[in-house]
């Protein structure tokens, strides 16, 4: 590692650590010439999959569509940025366990749905309505009955946003009239 103030070759590193949870490495080192101390991050280079396309163009995957889709559909949603960075970065991690070169779009938003509907049932089912294209009530209805039916019996998603008999939340009971 050259040193960032004299240039020199030889530096050392005086301690290790760990930091981003595991995913990086974190040293402090020290230029034998000038003796001044810097630190250095160090995190492996995960090669994401590309995307295979609908129309079976292939493209680099982009992180930034990612995350403007799930903005646009968590958008006036009570859902903090850190949730949604988390959701990303779950996503990634998923696509690279694959082990594969290439990945589908199709995969790609199943897993973006997987994690809307951890997070926001609304934000789930405004993406789902796009991404599978509803084309009437019924299969919205439908969508939402399914929502409905896979919530715990309390009613309680695991991050306490929804309550299936809460009065100022009744956008998933179906109108019976």
């Amino acid at each position: 590692m050259h040193c960032p103030f004299c240039s020199a070759d030889d530096t050392k590193v005086i301690d290790s650590r760990l930091v981003a949870e595991g995913g990086q490495v974190r040293r402090r080192r020290e230029c034998l010439s000038c003796k001044e101390r810097f630190t250095t991050y160090e995190m492996a280079e995960l090669v994401m999959p590309r995307v295979i396309k609908s129309d079976d163009t292939r493209e680099p995957f982009d992180e930034d569509k990612l995350r403007s889709g799930l903005l646009r559909a968590l958008e006036k949603r009570p859902v903090g940025i850190e949730e949604i960075e988390a959701a990303i970065s779950h996503i990634q991690h998923d696509l690279r366990a694959t082990g594969e070169r290439e990945v589908t779009s199709r995969m790609i938003g199943e897993q973006v749905m997987g994690q809307l509907r951890e997070l926001d049932e609304v934000a789930y089912v405004r993406f789902a309505s796009v991404y599978r294209s509803f084309q009437d009530l019924s299969e919205f209805r439908a969508e939402l009955d399914r929502l409905e039916k896979n919530l715990p019996e309390n009613g309680l998603k695991k991050n306490g946003r929804l309550k299936k008999n809460d009065p100022k939340k009744n956008y998933l009971k179906k109108d019976k009239g």
